[in-house]
């Protein structure tokens, strides 16, 4: 009987990438979790909940900024669960602002976590991939946003676009050794951090709090937002067997916001 599979999801601690994270694990895979030590409380229950489902797991403390730490929370998990064959780069952060507010110093706390921790995730990870020699999934999370530039998203959303371009990079350099690159793009996700953006648009659009939630959802087709298990349920498929012939995409998961 072969050893089950083991992945690595960044952001792990609450939101999407706790969905993933679980999701995976019923998939039978073993799964280690990041986030940052002040998530630590949030982190650690996401893990135990794993090791309930029966699978192996392992919390990481990681700032995806910062290479030092990255490449030690993969060797982490490689020591410990003993290699690496699913990479999900989940960890980003928003922010809400226009062109002409957008600071320097907002572009690169955007840009750093986005951007670089997505780039240094898959460095890291397919190192790791290409030296097992049995293939891998590095998988990225971008957004609708990076597909269709909306006003007030100038940081984010070109950190996203960038998402999709490294994960077309990525795509085309890892092939020949069995590696699939992908990325997943969510609309309007359930999530804490969506609950915090409708506030920061309330208070800077001087509406009531709601009208973020209500204006997303407007936009959909299926007429609701998305829960964090519907990002889950892709990120499954795109972590599994079935994908194996794609690369280099970037799946849209918005209730039919985006159409391609």
């Amino acid at each position: 009987m072969s050893s089950p599979r083991i992945a690595l999801v960044t952001g792990g601690a609450q939101g999407m990438g706790r969905s993933i994270a679980l999701r995976l694990a019923r998939d039978g895979l073993d799964v280690a979790v990041s986030d940052l030590p002040s998530q630590k409380a949030l982190l650690e229950e996401v893990a135990n909940e794993i090791k309930a489902l029966g699978s192996r797991s392992l919390a990481v403390f990681a700032d995806v900024s910062r290479e030092d730490e990255v490449n030690s929370m993969v060797q982490a998990v490689v020591q410990e669960l003993g290699g690496l064959d699913v990479m999900v780069a989940n960890a980003g952060i928003a922010a809400f602002r226009s062109v002409l507010d957008t600071t320097t110093e907002e572009l690169d706390r955007v840009y750093s976590v986005n951007v670089k921790g997505v780039l240094l995730c898959y460095k890291a990870a397919a190192g790791v991939m290409i030296e097992q020699k049995r293939g891998g999934r590095i998988i990225g999370a971008s957004s609708i946003l990076g597909k269709k530039g909306w006003p007030m998203w100038a940081s984010y959303g070109s950190s996203k676009f960038a998402v999709r371009a490294l994960t077309q990079v990525a795509a085309c350099e890892f092939g020949p050794y069995g590696i699939t690159v992908n990325a997943y793009a969510p609309g309007g996700i359930d999530t804490p951090l969506l609950r915090v953006t409708d506030k920061e648009v309330a208070e800077r659009t001087n509406v009531p709090e709601g009208t973020h939630l209500n204006n997303l959802t407007a936009q959909t087709a299926l007429g609701r937002l998305g829960q964090t298990e519907d990002v889950a349920n892709v990120v499954s498929f795109l972590a599994s067997k079935d994908s194996a012939y794609m690369t280099g995409q970037t799946l849209a998961v918005d209730g039919g916001v985006w159409f391609d």
